[in-house]
Protein backbone atom coordinates (compact mmCIF):
# COMPACT_ATOMS: atom_id res chain seq x y z
CA UNK A 1 0.00 0.00 0.00
CA UNK A 2 2.81 2.44 0.87
CA UNK A 3 4.55 1.53 -2.39
CA UNK A 4 1.36 2.39 -4.31
CA UNK A 5 1.15 5.73 -2.57
CA UNK A 6 4.81 6.54 -3.19
CA UNK A 7 4.56 5.62 -6.87
CA UNK A 8 1.37 7.62 -7.53
CA UNK A 9 2.49 10.03 -10.26
CA UNK A 10 -0.75 12.03 -10.12
CA UNK A 11 -0.30 12.69 -6.41
CA UNK A 12 3.39 13.57 -6.81
CA UNK A 13 2.61 15.94 -9.65
CA UNK A 14 0.25 17.88 -7.40
CA UNK A 15 2.79 17.92 -4.57
CA UNK A 16 5.59 19.13 -6.86
CA UNK A 17 3.23 21.78 -8.27
CA UNK A 18 2.62 23.13 -4.76
CA UNK A 19 6.29 22.92 -3.77
CA UNK A 20 7.51 24.68 -6.92
CA UNK A 21 5.01 27.53 -6.56
CA UNK A 22 5.89 28.03 -2.89
CA UNK A 23 9.61 28.03 -3.72
CA UNK A 24 8.98 30.61 -6.45
CA UNK A 25 7.25 32.84 -3.88
CA UNK A 26 10.52 32.92 -1.93
CA UNK A 27 12.43 33.75 -5.11
CA UNK A 28 9.98 36.46 -6.22
CA UNK A 29 10.01 37.91 -2.70
CA UNK A 30 13.79 38.10 -2.87
CA UNK A 31 13.68 39.82 -6.28
CA UNK A 32 11.12 42.39 -5.11
CA UNK A 33 12.35 43.04 -1.56
CA UNK A 34 16.06 42.19 -1.93
CA UNK A 35 15.94 39.93 1.12
CA UNK A 36 15.43 36.23 1.58
CA UNK A 37 12.24 35.54 3.55
CA UNK A 38 11.67 31.81 4.11
CA UNK A 39 8.28 32.52 5.74
CA UNK A 40 6.97 33.10 2.22
CA UNK A 41 7.39 29.36 1.58
CA UNK A 42 4.41 28.69 3.84
CA UNK A 43 2.44 31.84 3.01
CA UNK A 44 -0.82 31.97 1.12
CA UNK A 45 -1.38 34.55 -1.59
CA UNK A 46 1.41 35.99 -3.69
CA UNK A 47 3.12 35.05 -6.93
CA UNK A 48 2.45 32.46 -8.31
CA UNK A 49 -0.71 30.89 -6.93
CA UNK A 50 0.29 27.59 -5.36
CA UNK A 51 -3.34 26.50 -5.06
CA UNK A 52 -3.68 26.91 -8.81
CA UNK A 53 -0.35 25.27 -9.57
CA UNK A 54 -1.34 22.30 -7.43
CA UNK A 55 -4.77 21.73 -8.96
CA UNK A 56 -3.72 22.37 -12.56
CA UNK A 57 -0.78 19.98 -12.12
CA UNK A 58 -3.22 17.44 -10.68
CA UNK A 59 -5.66 17.94 -13.55
CA UNK A 60 -2.92 17.62 -16.14
CA UNK A 61 -1.63 14.41 -14.55
CA UNK A 62 -5.17 12.99 -14.43
CA UNK A 63 -5.57 13.83 -18.13
CA UNK A 64 -2.45 11.81 -18.92
CA UNK A 65 -3.35 8.93 -16.60
CA UNK A 66 -7.08 8.60 -17.26
CA UNK A 67 -7.74 10.49 -20.50
CA UNK A 68 -9.67 13.64 -21.31
CA UNK A 69 -12.92 11.68 -21.61
CA UNK A 70 -12.77 10.24 -18.09
CA UNK A 71 -14.90 11.10 -15.08
CA UNK A 72 -11.71 11.62 -13.07
CA UNK A 73 -10.54 14.32 -15.50
CA UNK A 74 -13.95 16.01 -15.40
CA UNK A 75 -13.88 16.09 -11.60
CA UNK A 76 -10.31 17.42 -11.52
CA UNK A 77 -11.08 20.06 -14.15
CA UNK A 78 -14.18 21.36 -12.34
CA UNK A 79 -12.25 21.31 -9.04
CA UNK A 80 -9.46 23.36 -10.66
CA UNK A 81 -11.82 25.98 -12.04
CA UNK A 82 -13.53 26.38 -8.66
CA UNK A 83 -10.16 26.82 -6.92
CA UNK A 84 -8.99 29.39 -9.48
CA UNK A 85 -12.27 31.32 -9.32
CA UNK A 86 -12.12 31.32 -5.54
CA UNK A 87 -8.50 32.55 -5.52
CA UNK A 88 -9.30 35.61 -7.66
CA UNK A 89 -12.80 36.18 -6.35
CA UNK A 90 -13.69 35.34 -2.78
CA UNK A 91 -10.17 35.14 -1.36
CA UNK A 92 -9.02 38.33 -3.15
CA UNK A 93 -12.05 40.22 -1.83
CA UNK A 94 -11.34 38.89 1.66
CA UNK A 95 -7.89 40.47 1.48
CA UNK A 96 -9.37 43.80 0.35
CA UNK A 97 -11.82 43.73 3.24
CA UNK A 98 -8.98 42.94 5.66
CA UNK A 99 -7.14 46.09 4.49
CA UNK A 100 -10.20 48.22 5.24
CA UNK A 101 -10.80 46.62 8.63
CA UNK A 102 -7.13 46.93 9.61
CA UNK A 103 -7.20 50.62 8.67
CA UNK A 104 -10.37 51.20 10.64
CA UNK A 105 -9.00 49.52 13.74
CA UNK A 106 -5.69 51.42 13.54
CA UNK A 107 -7.24 54.83 12.95
CA UNK A 108 -10.77 54.98 14.27
CA UNK A 109 -10.74 53.51 17.76
CA UNK A 110 -10.99 56.03 20.57
CA UNK A 111 -11.08 53.80 23.58
CA UNK A 112 -9.31 50.69 24.76
CA UNK A 113 -9.06 48.33 21.81
CA UNK A 114 -10.49 44.85 22.45
CA UNK A 115 -7.95 42.04 22.39
CA UNK A 116 -9.39 40.59 19.20
CA UNK A 117 -8.32 43.77 17.35
CA UNK A 118 -4.73 43.79 18.57
CA UNK A 119 -3.50 41.77 15.60
CA UNK A 120 -3.98 42.83 11.98
CA UNK A 121 -6.00 40.62 9.69
CA UNK A 122 -4.09 38.81 6.96
CA UNK A 123 -4.42 40.70 3.67
CA UNK A 124 -2.55 38.40 1.30
CA UNK A 125 -4.97 35.51 1.09
CA UNK A 126 -6.04 35.75 -2.54
CA UNK A 127 -4.50 36.33 -5.94
CA UNK A 128 -4.62 38.67 -8.88
CA UNK A 129 -5.69 37.08 -12.16
CA UNK A 130 -2.04 37.26 -13.33
CA UNK A 131 -0.86 35.31 -10.26
CA UNK A 132 -3.50 32.65 -10.94
CA UNK A 133 -2.55 32.38 -14.63
CA UNK A 134 1.12 32.10 -13.64
CA UNK A 135 0.21 29.30 -11.24
CA UNK A 136 -1.84 27.59 -13.96
CA UNK A 137 1.05 27.75 -16.42
CA UNK A 138 3.46 26.41 -13.80
CA UNK A 139 1.06 23.56 -12.91
CA UNK A 140 0.53 22.70 -16.58
CA UNK A 141 4.29 22.60 -17.25
CA UNK A 142 4.97 20.48 -14.17
CA UNK A 143 2.06 18.18 -15.07
CA UNK A 144 3.44 17.61 -18.55
CA UNK A 145 7.08 17.24 -17.46
CA UNK A 146 6.27 14.75 -14.72
CA UNK A 147 4.35 12.51 -17.10
CA UNK A 148 7.19 12.18 -19.63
Amino acid sequence: MLQDLLSNRVLWTAIVGWFAAQALKVVSGFVVNHKLDWKLFFASGGMPSSHTSTVVGLTTAVAFAEGLNSAAFAIAFVFSTVVMYDATGVRWETGKQARVLNYMMQNWHHSKTPEMFQENLKIFVGHTPFQVWAGALLGLCIGILMQL
